[in-house]
């Protein structure tokens, strides 16, 4: 890959980590500290918000994250041609020279 292209695929890798990031940020501190008091007044499964926030909530986003992460590098690696080969493809026929097959025979 030339040079270009593959600093424009990392800002774009890193402009999704950042933006990933503040998402979890917000949802971990903001809602589980700054916004706590605001978000107790409702309550899910039993208990308030801003506490659910503070134990479950942000894990679950964290792990949302992790699949939003990987669905959006699969379509970076695709647009910038660095994707993994398709399963059904072919592979590319690997000759070993004569020396490899002697050396590593059993």
């Amino acid at each position: 890959m030339k040079r270009e292209p593959m600093k424009a695929y990392w800002r774009k890798n890193i402009q999704y980590v950042l933006i990933l990031l503040a998402v979890w940020f917000a949802c971990s501190f903001g809602c589980g500290i700054l916004f706590a008091d605001e978000l107790n007044q409702i309550r899910m499964g039993g208990f308030k918000l801003g506490f659910w926030f503070a134990q479950q909530g942000s894990i679950y986003v964290f792990v949302i994250l992790i699949f939003i992460y990987v669905y959006l590098m699969n379509k970076l690696d695709k647009e910038f041609d660095v994707d993994e080969q398709d399963e059904n493809a072919e592979a590319p026929d690997m000759k070993l020279d004569d020396d490899y097959k002697g050396q590593h025979k059993k």
